[in-house]
């Protein structure tokens, strides 16, 4: 079996007792950093020795075949430095082939500075999408959050610390000064701050130096007013770029607040001679 444990994502109070019991039992432990790991061990006061394997972002197709096998012999547990594993951490491959050979997967839940983020930053929770670090060259970050200017939904990301100064600026150029967006740093460490306000607020500030851990989350884009046959024709440029009609009237629904079933017989009667 694989068992994907989340980690502290700062405060090792966050430690559940079925974390503590799992490594406190396990033979095998596949971890982003070793060394990492056995701090986190030694912290939790864990007498455990387990075999510690190593599974980063350069090894990790190589070793996800390797270490499925093993789990289809014993628990395998796979902790990441902090947080779950496979969420922007390595564990996703050795998941999808753990899958492809039958072993059973599992998780023990915990801490996630994604969902932490999105629930003290003010901004709407029902619907939100999670984009993982933004490129890291300019142009590619441009590109991507221009792609994201029209999304709807609530938008988390991760930033370093050297780079948030920039991305927000992005942001504003991308998605415009007026959203809501807020800069939650070292989430339950000692020094956690979140800061709120727009691109070039939070630009400026940021520009100072900002140290830590970073999520960024930001508000999603407003519905767009739309007449009834605006909102066809966007679902006919959808359909025609190969996207299927129902999944086409749904979103033309989500951003204009039109009914997906009026948008997809509209277009089903516009078809009829």
């Amino acid at each position: 079996m694989i068992i994907l444990a989340a980690t502290p994502i700062g405060n090792l109070g966050d430690v559940s007792r079925r974390l503590i019991e799992v490594l406190e039992n396990a033979e095998v432990v596949v971890a982003e950093d070793t060394r990492t790991t056995g701090r986190l061990l030694q912290a939790l006061q864990i007498a455990n020795r387990p075999r510690l394997i190593a599974l980063h972002d350069h090894n990790e197709k190589q070793k996800a075949g390797e270490l499925a096998a093993l789990a289809l012999e014993s628990d395998v547990v796979v902790v990441s430095d902090a947080g779950m594993p496979a969420i922007s951490d390595p564990g996703y491959g050795l998941v999808a082939e753990a899958v492809a050979q039958g072993v059973t997967v599992t998780a023990i839940p915990g801490p996630s500075a994604v969902l932490m983020a999105l629930a003290i930053s003010g901004l709407p929770t029902d619907r939100f999408t999670f984009e993982g670090f933004l490129p890291r060259k300019p142009g590619e970050r441009r590109s991507t959050l221009r792609a994201l200017a029209a999304e709807p939904r609530t938008m988390v990301f991760f930033e370093s610390p050297s780079r948030l100064a920039s991305s927000l600026a992005d942001m504003g150029a991308a998605f415009g000064d007026d959203r809501r967006i807020a800069v939650c740093r070292e989430l339950t460490k000692f020094y956690e701050e979140v800061r709120r306000g727009s691109a070039s607020e939070l630009a400026e500030w940021a520009a100072d130096g900002v140290k830590g851990e970073i999520v960024v989350v930001v508000e999603g884009a407003p519905r767009r007013e739309a007449s009834p046959d605006d909102a066809l024709a966007q679902v006919q440029s959808l359909v025609a770029s190969g996207l299927r009609l129902k999944e086409a009237a749904a979103e033309v629904a989500g951003l204009t607040g039109l009914s997906s079933r009026d948008l997809y017989q509209a277009a089903l009667a516009a078809k009829k001679p």
